[in-house]
């Protein structure tokens, strides 16, 4: 075993050990600290709100792209500060700075997702209220989160996760909502200051209500993509225009039992080639209620179509947007919702009210095996275009913790082993894959 191997054991080993610290207990801090604190917040004016957090997560991978001694052992650090300034009940102000950073990794020089100095994260003006009133209006650099995230949202998990520069409407009357925006996604250049691509555009309207059904939410959306200075499949340029239409909907049923499920389909064009793509998620879950732990069980599956010919004019491949599938697939990232079937169930349990612990198994075929397998960010990871390679890509069995302290403080630790199938042994050198992370938060 090699010295990274011998590193990222060990810090899974101090994983599990840190997961296991709460059975050790532990104090609230002493009465004195939260009252100087309080006397702290009591000398800020109501108009203004300071927010910020402060992460730090190390993680360790061994099999890196499925190839030998392609381990990596690295920290991560973030910091987010912000401001909001509420200057009249109908007038907001915010303004968010982020710093990220990764330390030890095998990357020179560092780049996004994992670093990003600092840099302007958000910064709009907003009319209104987008949250509590009838009617809000938002515009300048923001975070843009629909439903699940699984189309459009901001990554949490990413270290340099990436905001939009938009306009955002919100019309909200008798429990119905409607989002309409204009947006170009920022993109993310360490050292330089963050800046949206020209040419790179998504408009949306996305709608909810909890009156349709009950004890349900059900989210029907559509969103439009336009960027230029793209190929089409015989590699003449062209421009992207294609539409995503669909809708989300989760609710709960008798006896304990929750459900979800979301489905879009996506017709459009780039230049003289064709789009016609489609993918949805199902999912249903169980809650023993009186059971020790409350633990909830449930499987999903997802599909997302493949492209079975990269030269006859047809996309086929569904486009992920501006997803957020950190362990929507599996917790080491390496799929995402293109190109995939994918099978997972799992149990998660509340050990105390501020304590959970999640064990969950994925299985994942290639819907076509023609194209490529992507990865949660959308990055294709292997293609064998003859398909000679096979369907069943693999699979993952994870573990994850996650503890929260008092005054804003949680820890959390994962564990994540890819076995792979035939795919993966044929199409890349087939070693398996690890994953592992520590994270510690502070949040204000």
């Amino acid at each position: 075993m090699n010295r990274r191997n011998l590193y990222t054991y060990a810090l899974f080993f101090a994983a599990c050990v840190l997961g296991a610290c709460p059975l050790w207990g532990q104090q609230d801090a002493p009465p004195a600290a939260a009252t100087s604190s309080n006397t702290a917040h009591s000398a800020i004016p109501g108009w203004i709100h300071f927010s910020g957090e402060l992460r730090s997560r190390m993680e360790g991978v061994t099999g890196n792209g499925f190839k030998p001694n392609a381990d990596d052992l690295y920290m991560l650090t973030r910091v987010l500060i912000g401001m909001r300034i509420q200057a009249k009940p109908w007038l907001k102000f915010m303004v968010q700075g982020q710093d990220a950073h990764v330390f030890w990794k095998n990357q020179h020089p560092a780049a996004p997702p994992y670093q990003d100095t600092f840099d302007l994260r958000q910064g709009y003006v907003e009319l209104g209220d987008t949250e509590k009133m009838t009617f809000g209006l938002r515009v300048g650099r923001q975070e843009l989160n629909y439903g699940d995230k699984r189309l459009v949202g901001r990554s949490h998990w990413a270290n340099a996760s990436h905001s939009f520069d938009a306009i955002r409407g919100t019309f909200r009357h008798n429990g119905f909502r409607l989002d309409a925006f204009a947006a170009s996604v920022v993109k993310i250049r360490d050292l330089q200051f963050n800046e949206s691509t020209p040419g790179n555009y998504i408009y949306g309207l996305y709608a909810g209500t909890r009156k349709l059904v009950p004890q349900a939410t059900f989210e029907p959306y559509f969103f439009w993509r336009r960027s230029s200075g793209l190929l089409t499949e015989t590699g003449t340029p062209g421009t992207l225009n294609f539409g995503t239409y669909g809708f989300r909907w989760v609710g709960k049923l008798p006896a304990h039992f929750d459900y979800g499920t979301e489905m879009a389909r996506q017709a459009g064009s780039l230049g003289t080639d064709t789009i016609d793509a489609w993918a949805g998620h199902w999912l249903v879950g169980y809650t023993a209620s009186r059971a020790r732990f409350t633990p909830h069980f449930y499987v999903e599956f997802d599909y997302a179509t493949g492209d079975h010919n990269p030269t006859d004019g047809h996309r086929g491949t569904f486009d992920q947007l501006y997803a957020v599938n950190h362990d929507k697939f599996g917790l080491s990232d390496e799929v995402g919702w293109r190109n995939i079937e994918h099978l997972g169930g799992g149990i998660q349990f509340k050990v105390k009210s501020n304590w959970q612990l999640a064990v969950k198994h994925n299985v994942w075929w290639l819907a076509d095996s023609h194209d490529a397998l992507y990865n949660a960010s959308g990055n294709a990871v292997a293609r064998v275009p003859s398909g000679a390679a096979g369907r069943f890509v693999g699979q993952e069995s994870e573990i994850v913790t996650t503890y929260t302290f008092p005054h804003q403080v949680e820890t959390s630790a994962g564990f994540g082993h890819i076995f792979p199938g035939t795919f993966l042994l044929n199409a890349t050198p087939g070693v398996s894959h690890n994953f592992t992370y520590t994270q510690l938060m502070y949040t204000f």
